[in-house]
């Protein structure tokens, strides 16, 4: 194939555009705001999972304790119509006296209540407490997941503002090599990890970083000029320019 040298080195811009492409594409992907979201969230996560638990906690002490609250008022109520039957004297000795051993009873059987309702109230002030910390967790945490999201956001459109530049620039640059020459470039491009031409800096190919042996450099040197030359070693398009030490 042959090319005017100065569409060869056009070529080598190109390239170099796409390097940048390749490295704006890098920037994106390393935005520490990735690592530091994916931290958050699956911090966010787990307080979430905490909170759930608590909120079911405190959920069944509030059923826990409406439940005993009930039994204690039953109990108190039974004894009230006890003392009242009591009081009235309208019952025989004996009836009395069972009211009596009734009312000891129920007296110990609401106090053994009191102390359940006080049990559970304690309980579930605590879990009450742990649900106002985990709440204040996990709105820290979201303000901080927040934060770093619109930090990610304005990076990436920052990065996907220049790619639009080097993209339009690529593109017009493109535009000036002959079809036949960037067909070539592109396969080569792919098939070499995104470097598809290399300058020949100093008898050294920039693509592999391989000086050239003596055969190969009076192989260059006898080219034509307008010939389009691959390097042996890594078979990229190799461009001649003035500082290739010929």
């Amino acid at each position: 194939m042959n090319a005017a040298p100065a569409d060869q080195i056009r070529l080598l811009d190109v390239q170099a555009l796409d390097v940048r492409l390749q490295q704006l594409a890098h920037k994106r992907r390393s935005l520490p705001e990735h690592t530091e979201i994916e931290s958050l969230t699956k911090d966010l996560t787990q307080l979430r999972d905490l909170l759930v638990a608590a909120q079911t906690e405190e959920s069944d002490c509030g059923r826990e304790q409406t439940k005993a609250e009930q039994d204690v008022d039953q109990v108190r109520q039974r004894a009230a119509r006890d003392q009242q039957r009591l009081d009235s004297g309208a019952a025989s000795p004996r009836d009395l006296e069972n009211l009596q051993r009734e009312l000891v009873s129920l007296a110990k059987r609401q106090g053994d209540l009191e102390e359940i309702v006080l049990e559970v109230m304690e309980r579930r002030e605590s879990v009450q407490e742990r649900l106002a910390e985990l709440n204040e967790r996990v709105s820290a945490v979201q303000t901080k997941t927040d934060d770093a999201t619109v930090r990610r956001d304005a990076a990436e459109g920052g990065i996907a503002a220049e790619e639009a530049s080097v993209e339009k620039e690529r593109e017009l640059v493109a535009g000036t090599v002959p079809a036949d020459l960037m067909k070539l470039y592109e396969k080569l491009r792919v098939q070499q990890g995104g470097v598809g031409a290399a300058r020949l800096y100093q008898r050294k190919c920039e693509g592999c970083h391989i000086e050239l042996n003596i055969t190969e450099i009076n192989e260059v040197r006898t080219a034509a000029k307008d010939e389009v030359l691959r390097c042996e070693n890594c078979h990229r398009i190799l461009v001649r320019t003035s500082e290739s030490g010929l």
